[in-house]
């Protein structure tokens, strides 16, 4: 088969890019390894799914009823979540199914050569050439060679768990990132007992100070454990569950569970794509090394999304699609050097929604630095956190003193996700802090906050 473009992977860029191009009349052949990865990880194993059951979690005997037992309940938000996940993927098959010129192929790619690639499927094989790939494999969780745990039968990735019916009675996660966090948060309000072991000296390291001790103060509330300064050195499965070894403050100390989530990070996806055939490079952390316009060491072949080492975030595949895009079918302008004030979720409860720099960073960079930060429940002019039930968290700006532009903000709040695309938006086009502060804004919403926190500027 010789296709105008060939993509590799379901992710949210390929799919985007294939059905673009294929509604323009273009030849297209998306190839994915597997039918039950059709829409790429946010549908099936990431976003989506995991934000499914953390309203679920969230939701969870609300109205104080204790007919159904936790145990019930998960094993109910599972089954939810699957069936959520398995309507998306046909729906994102059909989105590329419908298009004449495009055509889905199942089965696993290898480069052979620069402009082609095989595919197999059990003992079917074919060879598809193309004028332009884009490589779209996304990333998968690290396991490292721990003693024990890539044997361990209770040993878990992300998505391991969240296709597990039982509620493991005992949990403990290896990891206090965003998604250890994350993960942490959702299965306590389950009622699973959670325990975070993290190696460094605490959790979330990229973040301020106040803002950890803000979460990890909304985690005690939820009786999550957290030992930091925790090095696992051994998993030994028992007949009742794992047992974690691990040396903190210079002893050894062991925890039973009957999971072990490994939430220590993910790397691009590259494995068994005989990129060398290709000649495209790989950076030293193992991800397609890409120029600005994501093109790779073959000027030909693109990568978009997680496996080029960039931000692993679904809107960040999308925007990736938009670059490549517009260098095959418009200006060859984009790039990713325009993208400023990029925001992320991590999603505790409530969520914390970051974006730009963090204190410690902006006085880092030499700015003369200037501070709102006041707790949720201290916001007087700002009563949505209390009707809905959740007044706990922080929201805080990082504003330079020089020009009043806002540098970054943290925003541990209910509806965080939604109010960091306002300060994202206002940061990308030079509003200033004063001009949000003085906004007109709904009531009752968590937006109106920026009135009251913003004019604490300090």
């Amino acid at each position: 088969m010789h296709v105008d473009l060939l993509v590799l992977g379901f992710g949210k860029g390929g799919k985007t890019l294939a059905a673009t191009m294929g509604r323009r009349g273009k030849r297209v052949a998306l190839v994915e390894q597997s039918a039950e990865m059709y829409g790429g990880t946010c549908i099936n194993i990431g976003c989506v799914p995991t934000k499914a059951l953390l309203h679920q979690a969230e939701t969870s005997h609300a109205d104080g009823s204790a007919e159904v037992s936790a145990e019930q309940w998960y094993r109910q938000a599972i089954a939810g979540a699957d069936d959520l996940t398995t309507f998306l993927r046909q729906k994102n098959f059909q989105l590329l199914d419908t298009i004449d010129t495009v055509t889905v192929v199942t089965g696993r790619a290898r480069f052979v050569d620069p402009k082609s690639v095989e595919v197999t499927a059990g003992a079917d094989r074919l060879t598809i050439s193309a004028d332009t790939i884009v490589i779209n494999t996304g990333a998968e969780p690290v396991v490292p060679d721990i003693p024990g745990l890539r044997a361990s039968s209770y040993a878990k990735t992300s998505t391991d768990l969240i296709r597990t019916a039982d509620l493991p009675r005992r949990l403990v996660v290896l990891g206090g990132g965003y998604v250890g966090i994350e993960f942490a948060g959702m299965y306590s309000r389950f009622g699973s007992q959670v325990t975070v072991l993290e190696a460094a000296a605490r959790i979330m390291p990229r973040e301020d100070d106040d803002i950890v001790e803000a979460v990890s103060g909304i985690l005690d509330e939820q009786d999550v454990v957290i030992a930091t300064g925790a090095r696992v050195t051994a998993v030994r499965d028992g007949a009742e569950g794992a047992v974690v070894h691990y040396e903190r403050d210079g002893q050894a100390r062991t925890i039973e569970a009957d999971a072990v989530l490994v939430a220590l990070g993910r790397v691009p996806a590259t494995k068994g794509l005989e990129l060398q055939a290709a000649g495209v490079r790989t950076t030293d952390r193992g991800a397609v090394a890409v120029d600005e316009h994501l093109r790779t060491s073959q000027p030909h072949i693109f990568a978009v999304g997680d496996v080029n080492g960039g931000p692993q975030f679904t809107y960040i595949s999308l925007d990736d699609h938009r670059i490549v895009l517009d260098h095959l079918a418009g200006s060859g302008e984009r790039s990713t050097m325009d993208r400023t004030a990029v925001p992320y979720v991590v999603f505790t409860t409530p969520p914390l929604a970051r974006v730009g720099l963090t204190e410690n960073q902006a006085r880092a960079r030499g700015h003369a630095v200037k501070v709102a930060s006041k707790p949720v429940a201290q916001i007087a002019a700002m009563p949505r956190a209390r009707i809905v039930g959740n007044p706990r968290g922080l929201m805080k700006f990082v504003v330079d003193a020089d020009t009043d532009r806002v540098l970054g903000a943290a925003l541990l709040n209910v509806d965080s996700p939604e109010v960091i695309n306002l300060v994202s938006l206002a940061m990308r086009h030079g509003v200033t802090a004063s001009e949000l502060k003085d906004g007109i804004y709904t009531h009752p919403s968590m937006t109106e906050g920026l009135n009251e926190v913003l004019a604490a500027l300090r």
